[in-house]
């Protein structure tokens, strides 16, 4: 049987040309395919040099680096620029349009008249008021809630608020993800906010909150874990988790110590799942997990709006 040859046929000099640009004369091979290449097309190999698409073969093969805990090495941690960016771009449409804020907060339950003046709901009949909140079907609340702030002109911290967040999700969220991993570090961090939300909704479904400190105290949790896992921490854990704790107290007046305490304990909890996982199975130990977790605070919701519906 006759065979056939991978390189362009030589010239009629004798000369031979890279099978990727027939009109450069060379005389290098492939090391692996033995196809003419040209120095533009050479590619260093630990022996000899390889052509672009054999090196492309070699690179399906080769296993991906992970971290130690599975995910993917990144070396920038583009899911915390991507949630500093969205929460950014909320703020500014709550500044364009403040109503946002009734429409997505995290609130229970409540009653609405027509002009969209919001009223405690204590289980009565009134006709012409509707009934808005997560026990009525808005469950988008629970995370919605966590991509919003208190306006500049609203309560103690005023546009701090959005400010404090921010930076902590900035020096968090940079060294979370670094050893996470992005798909890792965002179930981390959307848990924290679930949980924050969820335990709000839990004890005061009649009180309505927004930001992302049950998110951001998710991360710290997490931090502390991690750091404890690995025995090695950027930042020293006690700096990270007592100012937390401290804050959480002394802000319990007017600001929602659930959501915190909630996005602390959720974030700490996805945290041990994903960081004392076996390695052998460790992705599915993983998945489960965090599956396991969300669904319990689903239940949790559904439970508590079963109980205030009747």
């Amino acid at each position: 049987m006759d065979t056939i040859s991978t390189n362009p046929p030589p010239a009629e000099d004798g000369r031979t040309t890279c099978y990727r640009h027939p009109r450069r004369e060379t005389l290098l091979r492939c090391a692996r395919c033995d196809r003419h290449i040209c120095p533009d097309c050479m590619r260093e190999a630990p022996v000899g040099h390889r052509c672009p698409d054999c090196v492309r073969e070699d690179n399906r093969t080769v296993r991906q680096a992970r971290t130690v805990f599975g995910g993917r090495p990144t070396s920038r941690p583009v899911v915390t620029y991507a949630l500093i960016a969205l929460t950014v771009l909320a703020y500014l449409l709550e500044l364009a349009h403040p109503a946002i804020l009734d429409q997505f907060d995290s609130i229970g339950t409540a009653l609405v008249d027509d002009a969209g003046q919001r009223y405690v709901d204590d289980g009565g009949d009134y006709p012409g008021y509707r009934l808005i909140g997560i026990a009525h079907g808005e469950w988008y609340r629970l995370i919605t809630s966590a991509f919003l702030h208190l306006l500049p002109t609203q309560g103690v911290l005023g546009i701090l608020h959005i400010v404090f967040n921010l930076y902590w999700l900035w020096l968090l969220g940079r060294v979370v993800e670094e050893r996470l991993g992005g798909p890792r570090f965002l179930a981390v961090y959307l848990l924290g906010a679930l949980g924050g939300s969820v335990l709000g909704f839990l004890i005061d479904p009649h009180q309505g909150a927004v930001g992302a400190s049950g998110a951001v105290y998710g991360l710290a949790g997490c931090y502390v874990v991690l750091a404890r896992r690995l025995h090695h921490h950027p930042i020293e854990p006690s700096r990270v988790i007592i100012p937390f704790l401290i804050w959480m107290v002394l802000s319990a007046g007017w600001t929602s110590w659930q959501g915190h305490l909630g996005g602390l304990l959720a974030g700490g909890l996805a945290a041990v799942g994903i960081a004392y996982a076996p390695a052998k199975r460790r992705t599915a130990v993983q998945v489960a997990a965090v599956v396991a977790l969300a669904l319990l605070l689903v239940t949790l919701v559904v439970l508590k709006s079963l109980a205030l519906t009747g």
